[in-house]
């Protein structure tokens, strides 16, 4: 067994391995229900300073759902660590990048060696804080043409709109409680998924978020969410598409790392939308 995982629920680390995928060796965890039979996907994005290991429960509650997981350690983080690339002030040089590589580990997935047990067809992506925000900006690409299509968008305590987080005064947004670089506006313009809606795919999505979040305030990513309802509305699809559920506090630290006293009606809340998402069956909690 891999030792990094030797924190895991042994019902996870029996089914759970490590892997270099890509043209960039990007360190990668995956994790299958049963490594025989083709289950759809779901890549995650952990948040910044932390590494791909840190949320086993979340793996786990998805493998016993029937959905394979595939996580990266962020760039710079890891098994890549950076001590500078844990800043606040590089976080868009991990988003940036990151978004790259989604690309090339989806589709070194499709290789023979991995016997088809990937379902390539069904594919959902999501993250949490910066790994969110890589995972809103990714989906507004084109998807790899391994996918076709992503089925599913699943962010925590993230945000769309990389100008209310990075220049909140400009944007008539509170200020966290962590400074973030000022933004240039050409790498905003190529960065922010607000700018980018209209390669966004009319794909649901789950958004799960603290109102009290002191790190990416909640009031951001709520102009986000409300511009891409407009966005399927004008598409003559549902807005429903966007599911949200907030929690006016968690007791989490900052109200931002993880859910606190509601992290168990999170993971479910999540499980239960991929499930649905990606046709699996029924959903067995952890």
């Amino acid at each position: 067994m891999d030792p990094r995982f030797s924190q895991f629920p042994r019902d996870l680390a029996s089914r759970a391995r490590s892997a270099r995928l890509g043209l960039a060796g990007v360190p990668t965890l995956l994790a299958h229900p049963d490594w025989e039979h083709p289950a759809p996907v779901m890549f995650w994005m952990h948040g910044r300073t932390v590494s791909k290991e840190l949320d086993p429960g979340r793996y786990l509650r998805w493998i016993r759902a029937g959905i394979a997981a595939v996580s990266i350690d962020l760039p710079g983080h890891g098994e890549r660590l950076i001590e500078d690339w844990q800043t606040p002030a590089r976080s868009l040089d991990v988003l940036e990048q990151a978004v790259e590589e989604v690309g090339g580990v989806l589709d070194a997935l499709a290789a023979v060696e991995w016997g088809g047990v990937f379902d390539l067809s069904r594919v959902g992506i999501g993250g949490m804080s910066a790994g969110g925000m890589a995972a809103l900006r990714r989906v507004c690409d084109p998807a790899p043409a391994s996918v076709g299509a992503f089925r599913a968008v699943a962010v925590e305590g993230s945000t769309g709109w990389l100008e209310g987080l990075y220049a909140p005064d400009r944007a008539g947004l509170p200020r966290a409680d962590r400074v973030f670089a000022e933004v240039s506006p050409d790498r905003l313009e190529r960065l922010d998924p607000m700018r980018r809606l209209a390669g966004m795919p009319t794909v649901p999505m789950l958004v799960l978020h603290s109102e009290a979040d002191r790190v990416v305030p909640w009031q951001g990513m709520a102009v986000f969410v409300e511009r891409v309802r407009s966005a399927y509305r004008a598409r003559g699809a549902d807005p429903g598409l966007v599911r949200v559920r907030t929690w006016p506090e968690t007791g989490a630290p900052q109200e931002h790392s993880g859910f606190g006293r509601f992290a168990n009606d999170a993971k479910n809340l999540q499980v239960e939308f991929l499930a649905s998402c990606l046709g699996v069956g029924g959903t067995d909690g952890a």
